[in-house]
């Protein structure tokens, strides 16, 4: 019998907590404080625990959360930073935004995850930063990485959009660099019911002048100190995200135990994620690639299955983006993005759900 499976049901993700979510507005409106107010602090300090960091830094959005601390950093004008060119398009323009050029590094083909013996190839002496990415919800190979940090002298920033709560070597994603940029847009694992982000950091420093970057360059009112920004976390989302983050690591093992039954139940004709000892993936999204994706997920879609593609268009095609790239072939990329298919694996889905698509897919 035909199921229907979303890709994904925002609703019948936020369904659990929606009596915390409405006492957390009906105090919020009390409260009176809408910007910038106690539930932002905690918050704050509740993520960077949950990350292990020193400091986290609410702001605007996970794009804001990679433009601030590139922009924090102040390198000159003409600095690259390196950037995996498979990547979702706002690690790159994060790096346009805060002023510099984005240089673009071929994935590992097996973890999808920027390629560390493929770095050294494109540093220059203009590079700066590495922006690493935790695609899909699989730490980067963070030592191999660290260490071309420490020998070429540059800075990283890890997008761990898609990571909240992944591992590698026993420390999680955001703590692996000088900052760590995350977005809590809808559909994350710790997702908000709008646009939010956040900032994680060891370093004292940058933390201070983020607080300025982020509320127009200033921490006292009408005293700017910094040419800054408008990107503040909102306090009705932060309330919501404390609540939620209590839950995350049993979303997460949901997800994981999902994750289980399409590697062990999917036929070998697929490329099923790849799974290191050394890394704990949290499944933001589930890929396989195959040859006949198009034709799959037209199949599926007729069998009641909604899948998605992360992402269609490779970087360094699309229109807005690849007059900065030249005529430069990133084959590695183009293979992902024209091969990948991301099947149902939200926290609304059942195990039943998960071991339906399991046998549609099979019988393709």
């Amino acid at each position: 019998m035909s199921r229907n499976i979303a890709y994904e049901s925002l609703k019948n993700v936020n369904a659990p907590f929606e009596a915390d979510y409405q006492q957390v507005f009906k105090d919020f409106l009390e409260s009176g404080w809408y910007i910038l107010g106690t539930q932002v602090n905690a918050f704050e300090k509740e993520f960077a625990a949950y990350c292990g960091t020193k400091h986290c830094i609410g702001v605007a959005s996970g794009l804001d959360a990679i433009i601030l601390p590139l922009a924090a950093f102040d390198f000159p004008k003409d600095s690259e930073v390196l950037v995996p060119s498979n990547t979702y398009i706002a690690s790159i323009l994060g790096i346009i935004n805060a002023g510099y050029k984005p240089v673009l590094v071929e994935p590992d083909i097996i973890t999808y995850n920027i390629d560390p013996t493929k770095i050294k190839a494109s540093i220059t002496n203009k590079t700066r930063a590495i922006l690493v990415v935790h695609l899909y919800g699989k730490m980067c190979n963070m030592t191999a990485i660290t260490n071309i940090a420490k020998e070429y002298n540059l800075k990283i920033v890890e997008d761990c959009a898609q990571a909240h709560g992944a591992i590698h070597q026993d420390k999680k994603a955001g703590n692996w660099s000088d900052a760590g940029a995350f977005s809590f847009y809808p559909t994350k694992n710790l997702g908000c019911l709008g646009d939010g982000g956040a900032i994680t950091t060891n370093d004292d420093a940058l933390a201070d002048k983020l607080l300025y970057l982020r509320n127009y360059g200033s921490k006292v009112k009408y005293q700017n100190d910094y040419t800054g920004f408008n990107s503040r976390l909102d306090e009705l989302q932060a309330a919501f995200l404390r609540r939620k983050l209590i839950r995350l690591d049993e979303i997460n093992s949901h997800k994981r135990t999902l994750a289980s039954l399409y590697q062990q139940g999917l036929s070998n004709t697929y490329i099923k994620p790849s799974i290191q000892e050394q890394n704990f993936d949290v499944f933001h999204i589930y890929n396989i690639r195959t040859p006949k994706r198009d034709a799959l997920k037209q199949y599926l879609l007729e069998n009641g299955i909604r899948t998605e593609i992360h992402y269609p268009i490779a970087p360094h095609q699309q229109n807005g983006y690849k007059h900065l790239f030249g005529n430069t072939a990133y084959p590695l990329s183009s293979e992902i993005h024209q091969t990948t298919l991301s099947l149902p694996i939200s926290y609304c889905h059942s195990v039943e759900d998960i071991r339906y698509v399991v046998e549609k897919i099979n019988a393709f």
